[in-house]
C-alpha cells in the first residue's frame, strides 16, 4: 500500500500481518480523491481542511488527505496492534504535528464533549463490514455537531449492505468497486 499523490506520492505504508483490517485498495482510495476532486456534485476543496478518519486502521485515507495538503487529520482507531502501525506510519512520515490520534471507540469518543476542539470538513467512515451501525454514527456525528455545514461525509460499505440512512443525510454519490460500495453524503442542517 502506498501513497497514490501529492506531498509524499509513492511512499510504501506499512501494513498489519494480520487480517484484523481491511485496507482500502490503492484503487478504490485513488477514485474517491478524483471525485473529491473534480465531481461537480460533490464539489469539495481539500487544501487546508480538517479530517475525521473513523476505524482508521492503517491511516492510509487520513495520510493520503494530508499528501494532497489538509491541514489536520484526526484518527480514531480501536485496536491497540493496529493503532502502532497507524502510529509507525504517522513517524514514517513525518506528519505527527498534522495528526491526532485517538485509541478509542468511534461511537464513545465522538459522544465525549469537544474532545476534537474542531469540526470537520470532510469525515471518512470505514467500520468493519459486518458493522450495521452507520445509521447510528450519523446520527452521533449530527448530534454532536463536529461536522461543517457543507461538510461531506465519506462511507465505506460492503456493496452488497442495505444500511438504513436518517432522513437528514441526503446521499450525493454512490460507487461500487470490487466489493465495496463508497457513499458520498452531507448532513442537511
Amino acid at each position: 500500500m502506498r501513497i497514490i499523490s501529492g506531498d509524499l506520492k509513492g511512499s510504501i505504508l506499512y501494513l498489519p500481518e494480520s487480517k484484523e483490517t481491511r485496507p482500502l485498495k490503492d484503487m478504490a482510495r485513488e477514485s474517491i480523491f478524483n471525485l473529491l476532486t473534480h465531481s461537480k456534485k460533490i464539489n469539495f476543496e481539500l487544501k487546508d481542511s480538517n479530517i475525521l478518519d473513523l476505524y482508521a486502521g492503517t491511516g492510509s485515507f487520513g495520510l493520503e488527505c494530508l499528501s494532497r495538503g489538509s491541514k489536520k487529520v484526526c484518527f480514531v482507531e480501536k485496536s491497540k496492534d493496529v493503532l502502532k502501525i497507524l502510529e509507525k506510519n504517522i513517524e514514517k512520515l513525518k506528519l505527527k504535528e498534522k495528526t491526532k490520534v485517538f485509541n478509542n471507540d468511534a461511537f464513545m469518543l465522538i459522544e465525549r464533549e469537544n474532545i476534537f476542539d474542531l469540526k470537520f470538513n470532510l469525515i471518512f467512515c470505514d467500520p468493519p463490514f459486518i458493522n450495521r451501525d452507520t445509521e447510528n454514527i450519523i446520527d452521533i456525528i449530527f448530534n454532536n455537531n463536529i461536522l461543517e455545514n457543507e461538510g461531506i461525509i465519506i462511507l465505506h460499505r460492503n456493496k452488497k449492505s442495505k444500511d438504513k440512512y436518517p432522513k437528514y443525510f441526503k446521499i450525493i454519490d454512490e460507487r461500487i468497486y470490487g466489493v465495496s460500495k463508497i457513499i458520498f453524503g452531507k448532513i442537511l442542517f
